[in-house]
C-alpha cells in the first residue's frame, strides 16, 4: 500500500491527496509532525517537509509539484495537467499561482500565523500577518471569479490540477474561517463545486486538535 506522509493543514499535502483520489488509487495517511525532525522521516526527505508519497513500487518522491506530475504521468487514466502543450502550460502557470502566490500573500499570513506556529512553539500569531492576509484574500477570489466566469474551470473545460491547487489552498484559510465569502458569488459557486467532488470529501472530515471550523466549512451547500 502506498502511504502518504502529510499534515491535515498542508495544502500542498492535501493537492497530493485529491490528486490520488482523482487517479483512484488507494493510500495510507501518516501524520507527520515535522517539528519533531525524525530521523526516519529525514531520511526520506532530507528538507523535512510534507508531503511524502512512499508508492507501491518503493518510489519514495517528495515536494508535491513532483509528486503530481509523477502521478499523472505514471497513472495516466485521468489527466489532470491537460491534453495538450498550451493546457499543461496554462494549467502549470495557475498552479504556480497558488501553490506560490496565493500562498505566500493569504495561506502563510493566516494559518501559519494561527495553527502552525502554536503548534510548532514558535509564539503568538502576528496580528499584521494577519491583516495582510485577510486583505489579500478578496484579491485571489476576485480572480478566481474572472477564471470562471469565462471557462468551465479555472484552466479550461476540465477539472484540473489548477482546481485542485486553488482549492486546497482556499480549504485551509475556510477552515480556519478566514474566507470571506460574501461579494465573491463566482468563487464561491466554483468552490462548492469543488467541495462536492467525492476526491475532496475527504479533506472536509479534517479536525485539527484545539481548532474547530466553522459551521459551514464542511457544508456543500454553503
Amino acid at each position: 500500500m502506498r502511504v502518504l506522509f502529510h499534515i491535515p493543514l498542508s495544502p500542498f499535502s492535501r493537492k497530493v491527496r485529491v490528486v490520488l483520489a482523482e487517479k483512484g488509487l488507494d493510500f495510507d495517511l501518516q501524520v507527520e509532525k515535522v517539528w519533531e525532525r525524525r530521523e526516519e522521516f529525514l531520511a526520506l526527505n532530507p528538507a523535512g517537509q510534507v508531503p511524502v508519497l512512499v508508492d507501491e513500487n518503493g518510489e519514495v518522491l517528495a515536494d508535491s509539484a513532483a509528486i503530481v506530475e509523477y502521478l499523472d504521468e505514471v497513472y495516466p487514466n485521468r489527466p489532470l495537467l491537460g491534453f495538450d502543450a498550451a493546457q499543461r502550460a496554462e494549467t502549470r502557470r495557475l498552479v504556480a499561482w497558488f501553490d506560490l502566490k496565493f500562498h505566500a500573500e493569504v495561506t502563510q499570513n493566516l494559518v501559519w500565523e494561527k495553527v502552525t506556529k502554536r503548534f510548532m512553539g514558535l509564539g503568538t500569531p502576528s496580528s499584521g500577518a494577519i491583516r495582510a492576509g485577510l486583505h489579500n484574500i478578496a484579491y485571489h477570489l476576485d480572480y478566481i471569479g474572472f477564471l470562471t466566469e469565462r471557462r468551465k474551470w479555472l484552466a479550461g473545460d476540465a477539472f484540473s490540477l489548477a482546481d485542485i491547487a486553488a482549492a486546497t489552498q482556499l480549504s485551509c484559510v475556510d477552515y480556519v474561517g478566514d474566507v470571506r465569502w460574501d461579494g465573491h458569488e463566482a468563487a464561491k459557486d466554483w468552490y462548492a463545486r469543488v467541495k462536492s467532488r467525492p476526491s475532496f470529501r475527504p479533506l472536509l472530515a479534517d479536525s485539527v486538535s484545539g481548532v474547530s471550523p466553522p459551521r459551514h466549512y464542511a457544508d456543500l451547500d454553503f
